[in-house]
């Protein structure tokens, strides 16, 4: 009966060289999340403060984004990022502490860009209370 049994090698990976990369920083006011991709658009790794085990408002904080950030680039290391764009959108605590996290584990930041969504007027805003 056991010899119905197949076995499943794994299959090896072949992780392609990427040196140059870009890194996408969301910082909302409840939590921080970092995604590293290629030039192309394709996701190398990402991480955020909840994923690296921080619950409630410590999920905002700069010492979130780091740890994150530290955790992301462990994820990437095997493709042997080396210098990264790194795009910030949102107002959360995270925005600085990421940045500044990228430099101090190893990655290169060659450019910051904000891109926070600004409305140009805007939703109509709702009508005035009447008490």
């Amino acid at each position: 009966m056991a010899n119905n049994v197949k076995k499943v090698s794994k299959k090896k990976q072949n992780l392609r060289s990427v040196s140059h990369g870009r890194a996408y920083v969301q910082a909302t006011f409840n939590n921080t999340i970092i995604t590293v991709t290629d030039q192309n658009g394709d996701v190398l790794g990402w991480g955020s403060a909840g994923k690296a085990g921080f619950k409630g408002p410590k999920k905002s904080t700069p010492y979130a984004a780091s740890m994150v950030v530290k955790a992301v680039a462990e994820a990437v290391k095997p493709y042997g990022l080396k210098e990264v764009n790194v795009f910030v959108r949102g107002i959360g605590g995270g925005r600085e502490g990421a940045i500044r996290a990228f430099n101090t584990n190893g990655i290169n930041v060659l450019s910051v860009k904000d891109t926070t969504p600004i409305p140009h007027n805007g939703c109509r805003p709702p009508k005035r209370r009447r008490v």
